[in-house]
C-alpha cells in the first residue's frame, strides 16, 4: 500500500495579529515557534513518524519555499518530505499536491499544517481504515448547545448528537480523491475541507474519532495551550523511553 501525506501550510495567519508574530518569531502561524521549533516543522515530524507513509507534500506560501526547507525535518537528500508552492486558498495548494503525487499512489492522508498534536497512533488508525472505507475523516461531538442564526436570530436548535466537530488528518483512496478534485474544477465548487469534495461526488465518508489535544492553532489565545501540549507530549515521550 502506497500511502502519501499532503501538509496544507499556506495560510497567511491573518488571525495571529502582528503582536504574536513579534512574540513567536513569524507574522505567519505555521512558521510561529512553540518550545523553540516551528509549529509546522512539529506538525511533519509526527508524519515522518508514520512508517507506511513514503512522502509528504507540503504546501507553503510562494516564496518560502527555501526557507521551508531549511526548517523542517527530513527535506535533505533522500528525504520524505517535499516542498511545495501553495495556492490562493487551500482547495487549491491541495489540489496542486494531489496533482504532484505519482500515479502509484494508493492513499493519501491530508492533514493541516497547524495541528502539529495528533496522535501518530491515530493517523495509523485512519490509515487503516481507508483501506477499507476509501474516505475517513476525524471528528469530535460537539459539547455545548448548537444553534443555527440568520442576521444573529435564532432559527432552530440542531441536534447535538448528529453534530461533530471535524479535525485531520482526512485519509482518501487516491483515485477518489482524485476524481473529487476533478469534479470540483468542473463545477466550480469550493469545499471547507476535502470531504466536502467527496461528499460533492456523492460518495460516503466514514468518520472516526479524534482527540481533544488535536487542536488547529489559528489565534494567539492557542499558543499557551500548545506549549502545555508540547510540554506533555516530552513528558510523556521521557516516560516510554525509560520504561
Amino acid at each position: 500500500m502506497n500511502v502519501s501525506a499532503i501538509v496544507p501550510a499556506a495560510g497567511l495567519g491573518t488571525r495571529m495579529g502582528k503582536a504574536a508574530g513579534k512574540r513567536y518569531g513569524s507574522t505567519r502561524k505555521q512558521f510561529m515557534k512553540v518550545g523553540g521549533t516551528p509549529i509546522l516543522a512539529l506538525t511533519v515530524s509526527k508524519f515522518l513518524a508514520v512508517d507506511s507513509i513514503r512522502e509528504i507534500l507540503v504546501a507553503v506560501p510562494e516564496g518560502s519555499e527555501e526557507s521551508a526547507r531549511a526548517m523542517l525535518p527530513g527535506t535533505g537528500g533522500s528525504g520524505r518530505v517535499r516542498i511545495l508552492a501553495g495556492g490562493r486558498n487551500r482547495q487549491e495548494s491541495v489540489g496542486r499536491c494531489v496533482d504532484a503525487l505519482s500515479e502509484e499512489t494508493d492513499l493519501v492522508v491530508v492533514h493541516d499544517g497547524v495541528r502539529p498534536f495528533i496522535p501518530v497512533r491515530l493517523v495509523e488508525d485512519a490509515i487503516r481504515k481507508a483501506e477499507v472505507h476509501r474516505a475517513v475523516i476525524l471528528g469530535m461531538p460537539a459539547e455545548e448547545t448548537v444553534k443555527q442564526v440568520s442576521r444573529r436570530v435564532v432559527q432552530a436548535t440542531l441536534p447535538r448528537e448528529r453534530i461533530m466537530l471535524v479535525q485531520t488528518p482526512q485519509v482518501f483512496a487516491f483515485d477518489l480523491l482524485s476524481r473529487a478534485f476533478e469534479k470540483a474544477r468542473q463545477d466550480g465548487f469550493v469545499g471547507t475541507d476535502e470531504a466536502s469534495l467527496v461528499e460533492h461526488l456523492n460518495e460516503d465518508v466514514y468518520l472516526m474519532r479524534g482527540s481533544e489535544r488535536n487542536i488547529k492553532i489559528t489565534g494567539p489565545h492557542h499558543m499557551a495551550l500548545a506549549q502545555l501540549y508540547l510540554e506533555q507530549e516530552n513528558r510523556e515521550t521521557a516516560s516510554d523511553r525509560r520504561v
